[in-house]
């Protein structure tokens, strides 16, 4: 692997050998992995490479083992490396991503080579976050849709998240006959018909995000990135809370703050939107994007976790304002 490798990064890199090569993840479904690479002789002297190569047969841990999902797998890899060439360097240090030092193809696959955010300063991965954590998270996603408010999203996918309606047509025949599988192309609908459309992350879990020992935070895992409304990652970013949101006070809360700073974002990057006009019809769309994702989890993983109370209230509330 160190000579394959090295062989690979040496028209990327500027390096005199690889020292140590880690693990840090198999990519999902056995598509390739993840590796920290530690260089001697470099600019970098850590980098992460993201090599990709499927499988000749899909696996998946829940048995979706179809060519639609192959297929949505392999257009996933060719976004994220067409967001880190085209799109990644207009963001900025309050939407901090890995900086992208270089991409080629590989033997069967592709190779992604990026900046090693625990050396930059993000060493930190959480699997629970407190609400000062998320309230890190949030102001990310809200810098983030500020930057790239009404992007045409060329060469991504047209519309942004893993879970969107058009690419999950098995987990939507999966869903038991009811009212959310009858809304399910209503919810899609009202999310693409937004006037006010950004880029959305489309997974941004806990798992997505980098934290630093003080607050501030990096986001990683751009596969999904596409055009949507906002309230998708917000709703999703929620999704992740270990039981569910406790209160309607504790979901003002948070959306007050993804709010405040969305304003003062488009402030200085978009002065010309009506900021107002933008708040109110996502802060309409919010249950929407939930109930979209509680489509997809019904269908996907019906016994999931993140499948609770308030997810419920959040679909009645969606079907509702479908009518």
């Amino acid at each position: 692997m160190h000579n394959q490798l090295a062989k690979e990064l040496e028209p990327l890199l500027s390096f005199t050998s690889i020292d140590h090569i880690e693990l840090v993840q198999s990519l999902w479904s056995g598509y390739g992995v993840l590796l920290k690479v530690h260089l001697s002789g470099a600019d970098w002297p850590s980098v992460i490479v993201k090599r990709i190569q499927p499988p000749a047969a899909a696996q998946h841990l829940r048995q979706w083992n179809t060519d639609l999902g192959h297929q949505r797998k392999l257009r996933s890899y060719e976004v994220e490396l067409h967001w880190y060439q085209n799109y990644a360097h207009r963001t900025h240090a309050a939407c901090r991503i890995p900086q992208c030092l270089g991409t080629a193809t590989i033997a069967g696959g592709h190779l992604l080579v990026l900046e090693d955010l625990d050396a930059a300063g993000f060493p930190l991965r959480k699997t629970q976050l407190t609400n000062q954590e998320i309230e890190r998270c949030i102001v990310w996603l809200a810098h983030f849709h500020a930057e790239f408010l009404q992007d045409p999203a060329e060469g991504l996918w047209e519309s942004g998240t893993y879970w969107q309606l058009d690419t999950r047509p098995e987990e939507w025949k999966a869903m038991p006959a009811g009212s959310l599988k009858t809304a399910a192309k209503g919810l899609h609908q009202a999310l693409e018909e937004c006037t006010y459309k950004t880029l959305v992350h489309g997974d941004a879990k806990y798992a997505n995000f980098c934290f630093s020992t003080g607050d501030a935070v990096a986001a990683v895992d751009f596969q999904y990135v596409g055009a949507g409304c906002g309230m998708k990652d917000l709703a999703y970013l929620l999704s992740c809370k270990e039981g569910g949101l406790r209160s309607v006070a504790e979901e003002k809360e948070f959306m007050d703050i993804y709010f405040y700073h969305l304003h003062q974002a488009l402030g200085s990057r978009h002065p010309n939107v009506d900021g107002t006009a933008l708040e109110t019809e996502w802060r309409l769309l919010y249950s929407i994007a939930w109930a979209d994702f509680e489509r997809f989890l019904q269908g996907w993983a019906p016994g999931h976790w993140k499948r609770t109370a308030y997810s419920q209230r959040q679909v009645d509330l969606a079907l509702r304002q479908l009518g």
